[in-house]
């Protein structure tokens, strides 16, 4: 689709338990956090993300053929972009299109590390993947994309192994491509299966959607699940149906992510517009295509139900724009999640930026702008941004303006107590030896926090990050001055620990 039509719909056009124990607060923690308020330019925990395409090689690999070293750097590269700008976490589309980026039984090999589909890269990529980014204190969050089935509704294009191909009457032709019918218990049956394989047999953080559900309109024609309508519709309407089968594969996969390892995280990126208030009281104060009534995706059902842990919806309009002003629709979803366990995290559109879609976005600080709106509500924890491509490029200057404006100190993750953990043991043996502090490792940390006591002694690293100088996997941090360092130890989802103190000399 056209850049113009990925400006209305978003990067997919172009693309686009354990209860939770909770840390002993002390009497000092508690004194030294009344003494302490929170700076919103340091906040202790956010989410800063982006995401990887791989779906026609948008972002990794850069195209199709590439042998496993090239593969390889171009990721590390991607990753250490990120971590040079302070994010903590990457979205890697792993099924783009029913295929697999990943060695699997039940789908083929995915056309875009080899150039044909089912043809085995001969490695793994997926391990590399994760380990790569948690060496850098990313969290790697699985995409899957769960109801493309090729980019071609050709099916004897695909490999003869293919689900498509076995089970045709799971699939609908729409607008060139092929889908799998969302009506079909056998199909939600399947995407579950494919995520739960994965969650068990790799190290994920999360498992993520996109916008992607019923297909965009535009695509020509009309999305023949006539069948399964009257086979499984009953009373209901055709669209209260459809949008009640994705509600029952987010449930369901909600359900299998959570039963499999209930650390790992299931979220949602939904197109940026639910409903309008034009057509619906409850809707924002938009004019553009809603999600709800287009793709039947109702992201407030899924919030209310409880059957994600985020959402994060793409804003990928600057501020001002008439149809969908990105200070609205911020209020709007901060409405949404307001009172409820389910994170926000906000999809920002990088890949908007130096475009000629809006005058907007000609200007460098337009997306920091958004991060300025978001410290006016407390619900937003965090943005994601679209896509690696443009981390790269650096489009105007604008994502390092983000950083230097925004992303200054390291964040820690938000918590979620639903997903369990707790904090680790203070680090143990702390010690000095000229500019580098170290420690033994602390049972169940997967990272370590640093800060840096300021000549006042008060710290306030317990109640925000202006102090707060590393996240390191290591057990060391070398001090580029020295002074006072305070080390805590983080779990896999970042309780954190009491800290230990440290002086180098």
């Amino acid at each position: 689709m056209t850049t113009s039509a990925a400006y209305v719909f978003g990067p997919g056009a172009t693309e686009s338990p354990a209860a939770t124990k909770k840390t002993t607060t002390t009497a000092t923690d508690a004194a030294e956090a009344a003494a302490c308020k929170a700076d919103p330019r340091y906040p202790k925990r956010q989410l800063r993300g982006v995401w990887i395409a791989t779906v026609k090689n948008i972002d990794w690999p850069s195209r199709a053929g590439l042998g496993q070293a090239r593969q390889k750097a171009e990721y590390v590269k991607i990753l250490d972009s990120a971590v040079k700008r302070n994010l903590n976490a990457v979205f890697v589309q792993v099924r783009p299109t029913s295929d697999a980026l990943y060695r699997s039984s039940l789908e083929p090999w995915s056309q875009y590390l080899t150039g044909t589909p089912g043809k085995d890269p001969g490695w793994d990529p997926l391990p590399f993947l994760i380990e790569e980014a948690h060496k850098r204190n990313l969290e790697f969050h699985a995409w899957f994309n769960p109801y493309r089935a090729a980019e071609s509704a050709d099916v004897s294009k695909l490999p003869a192994d293919h689900p498509a191909r076995k089970h045709r009457d799971w699939t609908v032709k729409y607008g060139g491509g092929l889908y799998y019918n969302p009506g079909l218990p056998q199909v939600r049956e399947h995407v579950t299966k494919v995520i739960t394989d994965v969650v068990s047999r790799y190290d994920v953080d999360g498992v993520h959607f996109d916008d992607y559900f019923y297909p965009y309109p535009g695509g020509g024609g009309t999305f023949d699940d006539k069948a399964a309508f009257a086979k499984y519709g009953k009373d209901q309407k055709l669209a209260d149906w459809r949008r009640g089968n994705v509600n029952k594969l987010v449930a369901q996969v909600d359900q299998a992510v959570h039963d499999t390892k209930n650390y790992v995280k299931f979220g949602i990126s939904p197109f940026g517009i639910w409903r309008n208030k034009s057509n619906d009281p409850d809707g924002s104060a938009t004019a553009g295509m809603s999600a709800y009534d287009s793709i039947y995706a109702d992201a407030r059902a899924w919030i209310k139900a409880g059957t994600v842990d985020y959402v994060a919806p793409q804003l990928y309009w600057p501020r001002g724009f008439k149809a969908a002003d990105y200070k609205a629709l911020t209020s709007w979803w901060a409405g949404a999640v307001e009172d409820t366990d389910v994170q926000l995290y906000i999809g920002q559109a990088l890949y908007q930026v130096g475009t000629k879609t809006n005058p907007a976005w000609a200007r460098p600080g337009e997306l920091s702008a958004h991060l300025t709106i978001n410290q006016r509500y407390k619900q937003v924890d965090g943005d994601i941004y679209f896509s690696a491509k443009q981390l790269l490029t650096n489009p105007l200057g604008a994502i390092d303006l983000v950083a230097k404006e925004h992303y200054s100190r390291p964040a820690l993750i938000p918590l979620m107590d639903d997903r369990g953990g707790e904090a680790p043991a203070t680090p143990a043996d702390a010690k000095a030896a000229g500019s580098t502090v170290s420690w033994k490792p602390s049972d169940g940390a997967r990272a370590y926090a640093v800060y840096r006591v300021p000549k006042s002694g008060k710290t306030c690293h317990t109640t925000d990050a202006r102090n707060l100088v590393a996240v390191v996997t290591d057990t060391s941090y070398t001090a580029k001055e020295p002074g006072t360092f305070l080390i805590t130890s983080l779990d896999r989802t970042h309780h954190e620990s009491k800290a230990v103190k440290v002086k180098t000399g």
